[in-house]
């Protein structure tokens, strides 16, 4: 149950950085600015791994609690984590998406 829900947070996280209006500005912004960062915000894989590092580290993480291991370790698994997880959602709803339109 929490691993699902962490994985749909993290998903939801990363689309609204990627994809999202709200932040559309920033990325322009960041994209104007710097070739690397600016990368990074347009990739999902990439930025689902930060964001698994960002949740990993400050609001829960799945591998320190669940596997035990030391919890710098554990972020850094979080961050694996999340961009799978994220690319598995992904997968999901790109699928959903081309179905909805061939039928």
């Amino acid at each position: 149950g929490i691993l699902l829900l962490w994985a749909i947070t993290a998903y939801g996280m990363t689309s609204i950085l990627v994809w999202g209006a709200i932040f559309e500005n920033q990325r322009i912004w960041i994209k104007a600015r710097s070739k690397f960062f600016g990368d990074l915000i347009g990739c999902t894989l990439c930025t689902s791994t930060w964001v698994g590092f960002f949740m990993g580290a400050f609001v829960h993480s799945p591998f320190t609690e669940l596997i035990g291991v030391n919890q710098y370790f554990g972020v850094f698994f979080d961050g694996m984590l999340a961009s799978g997880g994220v690319w598995m959602i992904n997968t999901i709803v790109e699928w959903f998406e081309e179905t909805k339109g061939n039928g």
